[in-house]
């Protein structure tokens, strides 16, 4: 039972981590993103090891590959976020909401 919970917090924290560092520091250049892809993968497709055999191996490459995934891909697809939008004076804007005489 405590290892089920313990796999759900680990993996709850792999993947809400770097969805709050992307929007907490916003992605850096695309390589890096890139390049944590590939290593997520590349620890994925590696052959198992007396440390995958353990519990918290187990949860250490889950979090491993988690993590280095979501901030890889979010990184990647431009996890960027919104600026407040702010009512910005144009001159059109000026015109329009100016009072308008009676003689024109």
């Amino acid at each position: 039972m405590l290892d089920t919970i313990l796999a759900g917090l680990v993996f709850l924290l792999g993947i809400s981590l770097p969805i709050l560092l992307l929007y907490r520091f916003h992605p850096l250049a695309w390589p890096w993103h890139a390049l944590a892809v590939i290593l997520a993968v590349a620890i994925g497709l590696a052959p198992g090891t007396a440390l995958l055999n353990s519990v918290p191996g187990t949860f250490l490459y889950g979090f491993a590959i988690g993590f280095l995934g979501i901030w890889g891909l979010g990184g990647l697809a431009g996890f960027h976020r919104r600026a407040a939008s702010r009512p910005h004076a144009t001159i059109a804007g000026a015109c329009a909401s100016a009072p308008r005489s009676a003689t024109s």
